[in-house]
């Protein structure tokens, strides 16, 4: 055999040895994988079987089928709902019959103005119905920053941003400019709206006595926490109760302890003050000295959507990194401008105003003279009549439909039990004689459930309970 022969053979030889240790350390790893494998399986815990969850069997839905029951037990028709067959203002049209309105934010009463229906029209002759995108990417159009450059004239500040709701208006601002390291304070009646935005940005919260300064001090002063930032909410007019946030006296607490200050307006545009411009000019103070003025386009603008007004900085943050602006669709054009042309007519004509104002302390006036406890309302645009029972309450409600009064009933869980009431919305359009037979019957119809001790005391709800489960 050569030297060459051998020297191959030597190769070929180191080579199977080569592979055969390699064999065996993958044979190895494998058997050791497989075994680490049944041990991790071995180990592991038995599957619990989970059954799946069933909407039916929800406490949320028990306590709606309990109502449900309790209702149809009594005879009582549900209120809620109720189909309007025409534009609703100061008198509507339900189930082919027409009714003195009170349940519409239709304030100044423009939802049917020619300027607004005028304006609306020609826009969506342009624009067609939606703008189809977000605005960050292909909604934009004119019409928005007509809108919002009207809105931060009207509050006499910088800038302001649009929202397509109203409610999402609220969480989208809180949620954006708040978070974890920060401090949020607001007023034991804030809206549900101002709540979720809170919960969203997951900063601590504290709450103060309804419209008590004292007790937002108190809040303030008690503080512990280094926190990045701290936000004060209270509302122009208190959506449940119509009475007004105390600004002047909170601005004063803002001066000392350094908060930002948000002022939800939804019931105040075209309300408070001489012409109508909200909280500010009824207290008659520099706008610029809130930081947040927060607002809707569903009542006094009778559009929807909602606004945010401040200064340049604050729109600016909110167009960028506002997760309900940036990757929701744009605000429809033609609900932007109905709005514009809804503020349009309310700087030219605040008669509107004046006699919504009229009409709002007429209806308070008389409510107390009949006996009614208006609660904390100082008659504006809301002005609730306590009735203390749900039950009560929502057949008050059905009572005065039959008699052609259109009001509804705000029950629990929205507000407690024993707090329920009717929530009247007053509207520059309703007459005097509107007001006083409305009133008439409100009493009359409440004194007589009353004396009957209609309502959940009369109920074995325990009984119901029963029933409900044995469904």
């Amino acid at each position: 055999m050569s030297d060459r022969d051998m020297s191959d053979q030597a190769r070929k030889m180191k080579s199977s040895v080569k592979e055969n240790l390699l064999d065996r350390m993958r044979n190895t790893h494998q058997s050791s994988e497989r075994n680490r494998a049944a041990r991790a399986e071995r180990e592991l815990p038995t599957p619990v079987r989970r059954q799946q969850a069933r909407f039916e069997d929800l406490p949320e839905y028990k306590q709606v089928m309990t109502q449900k029951m309790v209702s149809e037990q009594m005879g009582i028709a549900n209120p809620f709902y109720r189909a309007h067959q025409t534009a609703a203002g100061a008198t509507t049209i339900i189930d082919g019959r027409e009714l003195i309105n009170f349940a519409s934010y239709d304030y100044l009463g423009l939802n049917r103005h020619p300027k607004v229906l005028e304006k609306a029209t020609e826009t969506i002759k342009t624009f067609g119905i939606s703008a189809s995108a977000s605005r960050l990417v292909a909604g934009e159009r004119p019409v928005h920053q007509h809108l919002e450059e009207a809105i931060a004239r009207f509050y006499g500040v910088d800038a302001a941003v649009s929202f397509v709701s109203g409610y999402l208006t609220n969480v989208a601002a809180i949620s954006c400019l708040m978070g974890p390291q920060d401090l949020i304070v607001h007023d034991e009646f804030i809206h549900n709206s101002a709540l979720s935005g809170i919960k969203l940005s997951g900063a601590t919260r504290r709450l103060f006595k309804h419209n008590d300064a004292a007790d937002l001090e108190h809040v303030l002063r008690t503080v512990s926490g280094d926190y990045r930032r701290i936000l004060v909410i209270v509302e122009g007019i208190y959506s449940m109760d119509g009475d007004v946030a105390n600004l002047p006296a909170i601005l004063k607490l803002k001066a000392e302890y350094g908060f930002w200050l948000m002022v939800d307006e939804a019931h105040s545009l075209g309300v408070l003050g001489q012409r109508g411009r909200g909280t500010f000019e009824h207290f008659d103070i520099d706008p610029k000295q809130v930081d947040i003025w927060m607002g809707t386009l569903s009542k006094t603008t009778c559009s929807c959507g909602g606004y945010v007004a401040g200064s340049e900085a604050l729109a600016a943050v909110l167009k960028a990194q506002a997760g309900g602006f940036v990757y929701s669709v744009g605000l429809a054009p033609a609900l932007a401008a109905s709005a514009i042309a809804s503020l349009d007519v309310l700087s030219r004509e605040p008669e509107r105003t004046a006699r919504l104002r009229h009409n709002g302390e007429l209806f308070l006036k008389l409510a107390q003279e009949a006996g009614l406890d208006t609660g904390l309302s100082v008659g504006y645009s809301v002005v609730p009549v306590l009735v203390g029972d749900s039950l009560r309450a929502v057949q008050l409600s059905n009572e005065l439909l039959a008699a052609g009064v259109n009001a509804l009933p705000i029950i629990h869980p929205a507000v407690p039990e024993g707090l329920a009431r009717l929530r009247f919305f007053i509207t520059s359009e309703h007459t005097d004689a509107q007001i006083r037979e409305t009133v008439r019957l409100t009493a009359e119809k409440l004194k007589a459930l009353t004396d009957r001790n209609f309502g959940l005391g009369s109920v074995d709800i325990e009984q119901m309970m029963k029933l409900l489960a044995s469904r």
